[in-house]
């Protein structure tokens, strides 16, 4: 990097902390900062659910799958969520638009209480709060990796800059900063992605071109869609997962859903983001797929492959835009997840605590938001300095292994609860379910990998703790319903259409409570 690459990266920084400025305007309240009040066009709130779902792990550890595997990274990964997403967009965004449209909750778990129980709500509360910690964490060690590898600096310092920078804008603009600054990296990272697909393109001349370029050596099996430790098994597990996790079950993509006006708003908004993740993201992967012909990896996952041939292959300025890129992919994301969090903790689990927090006033409530970001965004930038730990090994373990083989038990009571298909699964389904695909989780991962020669395969790590939820969800609902008015009448109230009579009884079937009304 040069003078002019950081210019680039330093008026990034700026213009992200002046978005957090003027959105701090924008939030008088709780649901301001959680939910942009409701008020957000569906277009940006499609553009925010997409980019939310990016991190510089794409340019490290994915970047790392397609230098050793090819096409493959792509087929198993953003097709499966665009897919899951397109199938959300008719089956969970406008039920989860109308928990705030109609039961005036700001955090995506808040219902819980009364479609289950308190237990459930703080169980599902607390192991999704951790869970994101660890997330996140990795997500800062990629980009820190990144930056190691262009600036020098080390690990913990690409942390602490990244994450300071993320908790100025976030915290004092909430879900409106995140949004508007999503929408500004949505555009940088067209112009840097392009540049980089150019860049490469003319640089498989001597290769063969465009097209010839799969003949070479250095690419065989790099065409094959499904291949290595990500098989068919994987890809249809994964399927369900990112169903669950890219439709709310991690929590940031449901308030997206949430901020918008009505639940057709939240449907195009989904199938917006269904289609940009199946589209860009090709974009973005070639210049991937071809780095083996261009660059000779240094770490063996190849996960600084795409950051050596960005650094090859641009210009100064250039060069800045696309670290800019890598930069704009993890703060949207991390961004997202504290004010997700920050709305677990403060609408969910605080109140469930203190019994001040129940009487919290708007501005209270508020200062309780900000301060929980901060924390939350604390924990995850010391949880990152242990990547590559023996604990946690190295970024893609933690995301594809930690992420979604414990994403399953965590999602499947909170989005299936919301189904009348599954209004017979009350409390004990939903912690059997829950508690079994956690220790299912553990026996796959921990004992049962470490007496299997060789370890279980990964499509089998990320696969059973999801299929043991799934199964005793169902069963244990089946057989044992605990289906009552006050849940089915919660049901219809977020299945019900919003225009007709139909739609207006379902609506007023249940009276709304505040947090402090339930306490």
């Amino acid at each position: 990097m040069n003078s002019l690459d950081w210019a680039v990266l330093i008026g990034y920084f700026g213009v992200m902390v002046a978005i957090g400025v003027w959105s701090h305007k924008r939030v008088d309240n709780v649901s301001d900062f959680f939910t942009a009040g409701g008020k957000m066009p569906w277009w940006l709130s499609g553009i925010s659910h997409h980019m939310s779902g990016y991190s510089a792990v794409m340019f490290t550890g994915y970047a790392g799958i397609a230098y050793t595997y090819g096409v493959t990274s792509f087929v198993t990964w953003s097709f499966p969520i665009a897919l899951g997403i397109a199938i959300g967009a008719r089956l969970f965004a406008p039920r989860i638009n109308r928990l705030r449209s109609r039961l005036h909750v700001a955090s995506p778990l808040e219902y819980l209480k009364n479609r289950y129980d308190l237990r459930t709500q703080q169980a599902l509360a607390w192991s999704g709060m951790l869970l994101k910690i660890v997330d996140v964490g990795a997500k800062w060690a990629a980009i820190a990796t990144l930056l190691s590898v262009f600036t020098g600096a080390s690990l913990n310092q690409g942390i602490l800059v990244t994450g300071v920078i993320t908790a100025i804008y976030c915290t004092i603009g909430g879900l409106w900063a995140d949004a508007l600054t999503e929408l500004g990296q949505f555009v940088i990272q067209l112009f840097a992605g392009v540049a980089m697909f150019v860049a490469v393109v003319a640089e498989l001349g001597p290769h063969g071109g465009f097209l010839g370029v799969w003949d070479e050596p250095e690419l065989a099996g790099h065409g094959k869609p499904l291949v290595g430790p990500y098989g068919t098994v994987f890809l249809l597990a994964f399927l369900f997962i990112k169903l669950f996790e890219y439709n709310g079950g991690m929590l940031n993509q449901a308030q997206r859903y949430m901020a918008t006006a009505n639940a057709k708003e939240a449907a195009r908004s989904a199938r917006l983001s269904a289609i940009l993740w199946l589209v860009w993201p090709l974009v973005l992967f070639f210049p991937m797929w071809m780095s083996p012909l261009l660059v000779d990896a240094k770490k063996p996952d190849g996960s600084d492959a795409y950051a050596l041939m960005t650094e090859q292959l641009l210009p100064h300025g250039l060069l800045g835009l696309v670290i800019v890129g890598f930069f704009s992919h993890t703060m949207a994301m991390c961004s997202s997840d504290a004010n997700a969090i920050a709305a677990v903790f403060t609408r969910d689990v605080a109140p469930a605590l203190s019994a001040r927090a129940r009487g919290w006033s708007e501005r209270a409530g508020l200062l309780a938001a900000r301060l929980t970001t901060v924390a939350f965004l604390g924990l995850s930038m010391a949880v990152a300095t242990q990547v590559n730990s023996p604990a946690f090994k190295d970024i893609i373990t933690v995301v594809i292994k930690w992420v979604a083989g414990l994403m399953g038990p965590i999602a499947i009571p909170m989005m299936l609860g919301l189904l009348r298909a599954f209004r017979t699964c009350g409390p004990t389904a939903a912690l059997t379910s829950w508690g079994a695909g956690l220790f299912a989780f553990y026996l796959v991962n921990y004992p049962v990998n470490d007496a299997v020669e060789g370890g279980v395969a990964l499509q089998f790590q990320v696969s059973i703790p999801l299929a043991v939820s799934l199964v005793l969800y169902v069963l244990v609902g089946r057989l044992k319903p605990e289906d009552t008015p006050e849940r089915d009448a919660l049901i219809e109230r977020v299945n019900t259409d919003d225009d007709g009579p139909t739609g207006a009884a379902g609506a007023e079937a249940l009276p709304a409570k505040s947090p402090q009304a339930r306490g």
